[in-house]
């Protein structure tokens, strides 16, 4: 029955958030909504806008000048003026910023927006604060890592059914009266800076967070802004255990990325006196009185525990309120996130790259000039020339130009990829492998031509791993180094992958996509180092897998085992990729497995 109505917990600090956001809404940054559309988030929004706040929505088809101003230059020609406009952030002093779909906002939008959260801190204009409304699932692309360490709240209703909601607000137990008046809200926000905090709460918040794996000190720095406000929202000018509770939930627990380690007390048998030997009694057969080691360090040792265990008892309070508000085993699963797309390479080809300024032409739209976008002038005055009969009574100019005619150029661009092919040369089954490996190359270079694709192969065998491919179109050049290519010795998978790794950062330096495709048991048995050793070498391999998988590049392992082997699967996972079990290699297979993993990142 507890975990049934943990939503309601959930629910009322939601709406307790609203009211902190109107006492400090720029102090501790905003909130972080992670919540799918659907009427829990819009009952949560109508909420917001009941508070008074002035909100300022960020649309995801910004440009820079907009966002932070410059030149009007509608405006302009107007008034044949110089005219200048506020952006958006300016607008939105003493208020909110809302940005829908949060997840896929630019990111050349969000340096210049965490860089105006930054200068907010010891500024004395009102600053604004940050509403993100997530509604990433799965394997989407999370919210921008600089953005989500400067909003302080957290919350995640995505676990809150629509018939609760409505349920719960039907049956009026909800908060109510959500929106504070002025008198009262200008007390709480003189108040909120001045509540007192005592060195052992702000110390227990610190060891909260690095017990739950934050490694960043702006954390408990937010996590005690809130506090505050919290403190203030209540009207008590003492920090209490509830205000701190209230941050260790909304604050800490959505950031734990491990299981909380408290400095337990030591066990009883710890604290016994070790038994004296029979050496170190004296002759008459009595021990000699000796004080204890803690006694004699610390005379005043009593006094120094009794000191200190109201900030344990602190410490344990906040890590007990944070693992109360996280759903059931959310930390256990921290642990099987090593597998998973970290989604900034899903339905991509590579890095995003601005098409505004080269690449294919194509018909251009309506829009505002500015950042990227280029005004198309004769669009433009195809769009003014039919509107000059109406706009000359009330202009003398000869061609009178509004933002509404204005056009700007498109382009489309396409990145280029290669695949780049790791093949495992060891062992007597390698000669049948890369004849099969050989033909599944051969039907991919057929139309690289068209797509504009190459080919790039390493392999490995023996005590070491060598480039057998340059990246290439030809299709005659890969015939070659495919035939010339010997198989027999040992499984440096290490060696094999630390060189994809290489090749894959220099040509993501040459503007081109990797996509990495192995063809191998697994089964390692060289180190890196080139000696043998079956342990060591999986280790390495494990390692290689796993700084491929923070490239963010897609990869496809293709296990030739007999059977399935879980250990190849699990590597697999290591480095963020797909498995594909194919104990009988088939070129015509292969050659489908790769093509779709290229129209799967194109």
């Amino acid at each position: 029955m507890a975990d049934d109505l943990k939503w309601i917990d959930t629910w009322n600090d939601a709406m307790t958030s609203l009211q902190l956001l109107q006492i400090d809404p720029s102090g501790f940054g905003g909130i972080w909504l992670k919540s799918p559309y659907g009427p829990v988030r819009e009952a949560w929004l109508r909420e917001l806008a009941a508070i008074g706040l002035s909100v300022v929505r960020l649309p995801g088809n910004l440009d820079l000048e907009r966002l932070l101003g410059g030149i009007d230059l509608s405006a302009t020609l107007q008034t044949g003026q110089l005219q200048q406009q506020d952006g958006l952030l300016t607008q939105a002093r003493g208020g909110l910023v809302c940005i829908p779909m949060a997840e896929r906002f630019p990111d050349a939008l969000i340096a210049p927006l965490v860089q105006t959260v930054d200068s907010q801190a010891g500024a004395r204009d009102p600053g604004f604060g940050v509403i993100a409304l997530d509604e990433s699932d799965g394997d989407d692309a999370p919210l921008n890592p600089a953005l989500q360490e400067r909003l302080g709240l957290w919350l995640d209703l995505s676990g809150i059914a629509p018939a609760d909601v409505v349920g719960h607000l039907t049956d009026n137990t909800a908060v109510v009266g959500l929106c504070i008046d002025a008198p009262s809200l200008a007390v709480m926000r003189r108040a909120a800076p001045q509540v007192n905090v005592t060195d052992e709460q702000v110390a227990a918040l610190c060891v909260t967070a690095q017990s739950l794996g934050i490694a960043s000190l702006r954390i408990p720095t937010l996590a005690l802004r809130v506090a505050r406000a919290h403190a203030a929202l209540n009207g008590q000018t003492t920090l209490t255990d509830d205000d701190l509770a209230f941050a260790a939930r909304r604050v800490l627990a959505p950031r734990a990325t491990q299981n909380p380690v408290v400095n337990a007390p030591p066990p009883e048998d710890s604290q016994a006196p070790e038994p004296v030997p029979e050496s170190a009694t004296n002759d008459g057969g009595e021990t000699p009185e000796t004080p204890p080691l803690e006694d004699a360090q610390n005379p005043d040792s009593e006094d120094k525990t009794g000191e200190a265990v109201p900030t344990a008892a602190v410490e344990e309070m906040l890590v007990a309120a944070a693992l109360a508000s996280l759903p059931n085993g959310i930390l256990d699963r921290l642990l099987t996130r090593a597998g998973q797309s970290n989604g900034q390479a899903l339905g991509r080809s590579g890095q995003l790259k601005s098409g505004a300024q080269r690449g294919r032409p194509m018909p251009p739209r309506p829009g505002a000039p500015g950042g990227h976008a280029r005004l198309h002038v004769l669009a433009t005055l195809r769009a003014a020339v039919p509107k000059q009969r109406l706009r000359a009574r009330s202009s003398g100019a000869r061609l009178a130009i509004r933002g509404e005619d204005f056009h700007v150029h498109r382009y489309q661009q396409s990145s280029a990829s290669c695949l780049l092919l790791v093949l495992d040369a060891s062992g007597s089954a390698a000669l049948q492998r890369l004849a099969e490996a050989k033909g599944a190359v051969e039907r991919l270079l057929e139309q690289s031509y068209a797509r504009r694709d190459s080919v790039c192969i390493v392999a490995f065998k023996g005590a070491k791993a060598e480039l057998l491919l340059p990246m290439t179109r030809s299709l005659v050049r890969a015939k070659r180094a495919m035939t010339g290519l010997p198989g027999g010795g040992g499984t440096p998978l290490a060696a094999g992958l630390k060189m994809a790794y290489n090749q894959a950062a220099q040509l993501k330096r040459q503007g081109v996509t990797p996509l990495l495709v192995i063809l191998s048991d697994g089964r390692a048995n060289v180190t890196l180092a080139g000696l043998g050793g079956r342990a060591q070498a999986m280790a390495d391999a494990d390692q290689w897998c796993t700084q491929w998988r923070q490239t963010g590049h897609q990869a496809l392992w293709i296990d030739t085992s007999v059977q399935p082997d879980p250990q190849v699967q699990r590597l697999a996972q290591a480095m963020g990729g797909s498995y594909l079990p194919m104990p009988q290699a088939q070129a015509h297979r292969m050659a489908a497995a790769m093509d779709h993993l290229r129209r799967t990142s194109a």
